[in-house]
């Protein structure tokens, strides 16, 4: 009999926040899980920096006219992990499913500096780690701060190993590799509603995305994309007829795409969960066709390197940094000593052997290497 591979439910959810309101959203998000289990999913989706919401108004204003949104959306912030993560954590425990869902992050021990995060928190409850957008798109910028490579990675999970991109970012090849390159078999590809007045189409540029993703690296792809709502016009637009003609134009688009690139459930626009059957065996005849990480790359020709160091405001070269360095080094000096103790007796112990075959005529050597009679 030979192996199986999982089986199950995947949703997305193309949701709106509450915006700017982080408890609020955090209790949202928890009842959309339970809304999701219930309907037998057990791994779900949630749009780009879902908690609180996407800073929108880069898009409508020039940074100082939009300072308050700033500090309301940094105070909103999420801390990992914190009161909040916990929330969420509970949130999908109680529900059996794995998150995966965006949030603006922030440090405790930093003012004003934010990330666009996504959190990967497994059906135990249990926060499996975090993925920060590589690079912020365009005028987000003025908002987050650039990630990372340590969250540039897969996890192994009973469902498949699971990896995912940000917005723009999933239209990086380099970055799409580096995952499909580590055996991903999920993937979650993130956005806000959005719109584009260059006459680009920000529905056909997620399909394309989405299904040449699945296509290249022969795996799921769930794309899930924030709704903007009346409430979040108001707060962001007001009576301002311009603004509010730009969110109205936005564009949201979710779906799940299987490994040959095939778009097997979709939604635009509205608010809904959108499910899907996931059998991951499906890949090994998609990668048939094409495996871009075994038998259809020449890594001798063209390879990829990835630096997974995370990024950190101090990297302490002395202080209590030296201190365990020095205990370490201590250690390791002890261990060679033991080592050398071992090596001795089991010298001794073959002298004895000898000395016993040869009616006690052998010579014996002492723990120190010194011979002795």
């Amino acid at each position: 009999m030979g192996d199986t591979y999982p089986k199950f439910k995947a949703a997305v959810a193309q949701v709106s926040p509450v915006f700017l309101d982080r408890e609020a959203t955090v209790e949202k998000a928890c009842k959309v899980m339970m809304e999701a289990s219930k309907n037998g999913a057990k791994l779900i989706a949630f749009p780009e920096v879902y908690i609180a919401g996407y800073p929108y108004w880069v898009w409508l204003d020039d940074p100082f006219s939009n300072s308050s949104f700033f500090k309301k959306l940094f105070e909103e912030a999420v801390v990992i992990p914190s009161a909040a993560t916990e929330e969420l954590c509970a949130g999908a425990r109680e529900a059996d499913i794995y998150v995966v869902i965006g949030v603006n992050e922030k440090l405790s021990t930093q003012m004003g500096t934010m990330w666009n995060t996504n959190l990967i928190i497994d059906n135990r409850g249990k926060i499996l780690g975090k993925h920060r957008k590589i690079v912020p798109t365009f005028a987000e910028k003025l908002v987050h701060a650039p990630g990372d490579g340590s969250g540039l990675r897969v996890w192994d999970t009973d469902l498949g190993r699971l990896g995912t991109l940000i917005c723009g970012n999933n239209t990086h090849c380099l970055y799409k590799y580096a995952l499909i390159a580590q055996g991903e078999q999920i993937h979650v590809a993130n956005y806000p509603g959005v719109n584009h007045p260059q006459q680009s189409d920000m529905t056909l540029w997620n399909r394309i995305r989405t299904g040449a993703n699945s296509m290249e690296g022969k795996l799921f792809t769930l794309c899930s994309t924030s709704t903007i709502n009346a409430e979040m016009m108001d707060i962001l637009a007001g009576n301002d007829d311009k603004k509010r003609k730009w969110l109205e134009g936005a564009r949201a688009y979710s779906s799940i795409t299987d490994p040959i690139g095939q778009t097997v459930a979709e939604t635009q626009d509205k608010e809904e969960i959108i499910y899907a059957d996931i059998d991951i065996s499906e890949i090994i005849t998609a990668k048939q066709f094409h495996d871009i990480v075994g038998t259809y790359t020449r890594a001798d020709v063209v390879s990829l390197n990835l630096c997974k160091d995370e990024d950190r405001p101090v990297r302490y070269l002395g202080g209590e940094d030296s201190l365990s360095q020095a205990n370490n080094l201590e250690l390791l000096d002890q261990v060679k000593e033991i080592q050398q103790s071992c090596f001795s007796l089991i010298e001794e112990l073959k002298d004895l052997t000898e000395k016993a075959r040869s009616g006690g005529q052998g010579r014996v050597r002492s723990r120190g290497g010194q011979g002795r009679r």
